[in-house]
């Protein structure tokens, strides 16, 4: 009976009463997050995670409509939707300071040229690399920015469209805020 009210405690992030070590074990940690720049264009952006330790293991989708001035001349209407699973590692115990992070990123997109006569879809793989810094915003709450770069890996990278041929760029920089919710 001991040992089960030991792990419920540590499921629920607490130490357990009575418990025989002076140091509780560290206990693994979830939340969620959201993302402000795909709300921002109209889309939307929700991750979820479990962490123990300086480690965190994220996943998440995310809807992107880019700003045309994002997308080379020519082109508009270039909309994204990711998958993305990530690895987190901190500098500092406690959720707080300076992450980085890596992982695949799974991309389905849609672009039409400036005429809008046909929708072209294409699909693609990136290696995705983060970095951004935890600022705690009391208990259970915190702002991340975070800056990225991602490297296009694998899938489509020429498009035809109407007359005209998208080609993905190899890099793709991306910065944010992310606002999360951990327990």
């Amino acid at each position: 009976m001991k040992h089960f009210i030991f792990s419920l405690a540590l499921a629920f992030g607490g130490a357990a009463a009575g418990a025989q070590t002076t140091t509780p074990p560290p206990s693994v940690q979830v939340g969620v997050e959201i993302d402000a720049l795909p709300y921002a264009t109209g889309g939307y952006f929700v991750a979820g995670w479990a962490g123990k330790g300086l480690w965190r293991f994220r996943a998440l989708t995310a809807a992107v409509n880019k700003p045309d001035w994002t997308t080379r001349s020519g082109f508009s209407k270039h909309h994204v939707t990711a998958y993305a699973v990530l690895v987190d590692r901190f500098l500092r115990p406690g959720w707080k300071g300076w992450w980085s992070g890596a992982g695949p990123v799974y991309l389905k997109s849609s672009i039409q040229t400036d005429l809008h006569l046909q929708k072209a879809r294409f699909e693609h793989w990136l290696l995705n690399g983060s970095l951004g810094y935890h600022l705690p915003l009391g208990r259970h709450f915190y702002l991340s920015p975070w800056a990225g770069m991602s490297l296009r890996v694998a899938g489509d990278h020429d498009v035809p469209v109407d007359d005209k041929m998208y080609t993905l760029p190899l890099l793709n920089p991306e910065a944010s805020l992310k606002l999360g919710l951990f327990f």
